[in-house]
């Protein structure tokens, strides 16, 4: 039998075993006969998505991973109102504000900003927003301390304060999960 032979093809020996190479073939013959082009610029022909083809930014953005129409680009878009909100927060005193919640964001927004590096793709239209989350809860927790030191009077009385708050709170929803969970 001739080397270049359809049968050698499917059958390869190696190592003792015989090995059946059919569903890899198929594979690649499938892939050259669908495989579409285009022309460029030059008039040269290359493969639709190649490093070489150019595409407009509109095409890069309808196509990327992370492109419109995936959850990777709305999700972020959705979650700057969670940030105008913040932001609006800064025109409202700082004793109405709650140093629980400000604390859960700044703790959120830290936390899913070093995610958005680790997954994939890496998603930095989300590490933007949850950063700039960050950001803004933390300025809002220095309102609410900076506010209680003045009315405390020390650094340390407001501080008490703030645990007693979060102390509260975490009770709370202890008692809460003793309810649910028997």
């Amino acid at each position: 039998m001739p080397s270049s032979s359809p049968l050698r093809l499917l059958f390869t020996r190696t190592h003792q075993f015989t090995t059946f190479r059919a569903p890899f073939l198929l594979r690649q013959q499938r892939n050259q006969i669908f495989r579409r082009y285009q022309q460029t610029v030059a008039g040269t022909p290359t493969v639709e998505g190649a490093p070489g083809a150019k595409q407009s930014i509109l095409q890069r953005l309808w196509t990327s991973e992370v492109g419109l129409k995936t959850v990777h680009f709305w999700a972020p878009v959705m979650k700057w109102a969670i940030l105008l909100a913040g932001v609006s927060d800064f025109f409202r005193p700082a004793d109405k504000l709650s140093l629980t919640q400000n604390l859960a964001l700044t703790a959120t927004g830290s936390i899913w900003t070093r995610w958005c590096f680790i997954i994939k793709p890496k998603n930095y239209l989300l590490a933007a927003v949850n950063f700039c989350v960050a950001i803004v809860a933390s300025v809002q927790v220095s309102r609410i301390l900076a506010y209680r030191a003045s009315v405390k009077g020390s650094k340390a009385g407001a501080l008490e304060e703030s645990k007693e708050e979060i102390r509260s709170a975490a009770k709370g929803v202890k008692e809460d999960v003793k309810k649910v969970v028997p």
